[in-house]
């Protein structure tokens, strides 16, 4: 994996932010691909296949969306076949300014189009660490 791939990656992971809040979800295409596997079960959502489902979700989810989705800590790992597997935090403020924890766990491949996001996991973090 190159500098510019590694570049190339972290700004996709970033833009997920920035369409979901503002609603492009026909924008998600430049980050995952036409069959992605969206797996929200640990949030009760099961998994979601293909963007038209993720916009059904979202949509669906109307005024439960967060206001604002934010991604950080952003750790990428290249597999021998040329996938890349990326850990990341995500951060959701809603709208009486209650905020969430997840993880995020995506599987992303090079495409003709550039890297995409294949499989995501998204995992809540809802207890703190305890000593």
């Amino acid at each position: 994996m190159t500098a510019d791939d590694r570049i190339a990656i972290t700004d996709l992971i970033n833009l997920h932010g920035h369409l979901t809040d503002r609603g492009d979800f026909d924008g998600l295409a430049a980050l995952f691909t036409p069959g992605v596997v969206y797996d929200v079960s640990a949030l009760g959502g099961g998994e979601l296949t293909g963007l038209e489902a993720l916009r059904a979700a979202a949509l669906a989810l109307g005024e439960a969306n967060p206001v604002a989705h934010h991604v950080t800590n952003i750790v990428l790992r290249e597999t021998a076949d040329g996938v890349v597997h990326a850990l990341s935090k995500g951060l959701g403020i809603m709208a009486d300014g209650s905020a969430g924890s997840v993880t995020y766990e995506d599987t992303l491949e090079r495409t003709p189009a550039g890297w995409r996001i294949t499989h995501r996991v998204v995992r809540p973090r809802r207890t703190p660490l305890r000593g």
